[in-house]
């Protein structure tokens, strides 16, 4: 794996997000990339930190420096956005959503090919030249 690989912006990967985050914005990139409520990520953070002192604090200053920040711009609109996190959030579902819409996608291919190799598709044709034909007449 190449330097230009690991620096491009990807929807896969865990990011800080110190627009969100109180101190290096860790909880808040977690809580983006695992879909939990930031809230519940910063409580149990706290609850952790408390139990495990001092390696939470550790791991969690160390991420603070490891970790990439959230490239701007990184879905191109919110429902991107939406996408990427139901993905990492529950793939099974999402990809069984995918194939889906596939399917449906599929189907309606297949109407329109139905329709439009039958003579039904070549009987509307001609009566539409014909109606072209008696506007512009």
């Amino acid at each position: 794996m190449n330097s230009r690989y690991r620096n491009d912006p990807s929807p896969r990967r865990l990011y800080r997000d110190p627009d969100r985050g109180r101190f290096f914005g860790v909880c808040a990139g977690i809580a983006d990339y695992t879909g939990i409520n930031l809230c519940f990520v910063r409580f149990l953070t706290i609850v952790a930190g408390l139990v495990w002192f001092p390696l939470v604090e550790i791991v969690y200053i160390v991420m603070g420096f490891m970790v990439p920040i959230r490239p701007k711009g990184l879905y191109k609109d919110v429902e991107e956005e939406q996408f990427w996190k139901e993905l990492r959030k529950s793939p099974a579902e999402t990809f069984s959503d995918v194939r889906y819409r596939f399917r449906q996608l599929d189907q309606r291919m297949r109407r329109m090919e139905r329709y439009v190799t039958s003579r039904r598709f070549n009987l509307d044709r001609e009566f539409r030249d014909l109606e072209d034909e008696s506007v512009r007449g």
